[in-house]
């Protein structure tokens, strides 16, 4: 089983701080910092584990794509043969 997904503390603030806009503009409410991080912490317990798949996902997708191109690299590099 994975660890828990945590964010740095300048990470969470930011994110935290956004959260809290997000309501204002979209929803005129305003929520407390303790609110908003209380959302952000179920969020990332309930669907930070998919974005997370979703970037390894992402990752492999780039590394399979640079490997394709070592290997057409290495290919160029072979000599004749007679």
């Amino acid at each position: 089983m994975l660890a828990e997904i945590k964010l740095d503390n300048s990470v969470k603030v930011e994110v935290v701080a956004k959260l809290q806009k997000y309501f204002q503009d979209e929803l005129q409410q305003e929520i407390g910092s303790f609110d908003a991080e209380f959302l952000l912490d179920f969020f990332s317990k309930e669907v930070g584990g998919f974005y997370y798949n979703q970037g390894l996902a992402d990752s492999l997708k780039s590394f399979e794509s640079t490997m394709e191109g070592v290997g057409e690299s290495i290919y160029q590099l072979e000599k004749e043969t007679d």
